[in-house]
């Protein structure tokens, strides 16, 4: 019988200002260097949203409005299942301090594909293009 993989349940946001998507580079582990959208773990029993709020106030030290789920990610890495729920946020109060990443960029349509992004993040990229050309 095959053994269930483990199944994690993140959180992403989708920043876009000014034709511009926020994105983070790993600064630790095995994908050190990759870069993702920032968001994290969704803890048991804490609703999405409320995650994506505490883990971008914790990663970046900014408070953000959560809008609408844009996309979810279904992705299997090999040693885990990744859910992973986009959301389309916004900057409230703050200026995305890198507290836990080794960079950041604001990456314009046409530069989406200049870094390396996570696996699961790939799938979200080509929507993030049709957003910022739309």
């Amino acid at each position: 019988m095959m053994e269930q993989k483990k199944s994690i349940r993140v959180v992403a946001a989708v920043l876009i200002q000014g034709g511009r998507l926020f994105a983070t580079q790993r600064g630790y582990g095995e994908w050190k260097d990759w870069w993702e959208l920032p968001g994290g773990k969704v803890e048991p029993g804490e609703q999405p949203e409320a995650a994506l709020q505490r883990e971008i106030r914790e990663e970046l030290a900014t408070e953000i409005e959560v809008g609408e789920l844009l996309t979810t990610v279904e992705h299997d890495y090999p040693q885990f299942h990744l859910t992973m729920h986009c959301y389309a946020c916004t900057v409230t109060q703050g200026q995305l301090s890198l507290l836990e990443h080794e960079d950041a960029r604001w990456l314009a349509a046409d530069e989406l594909d200049s870094v390396k992004w996570l696996p699961a993040d790939t799938g979200v990229i080509s929507l993030i293009k049709e957003i910022i050309d739309a």
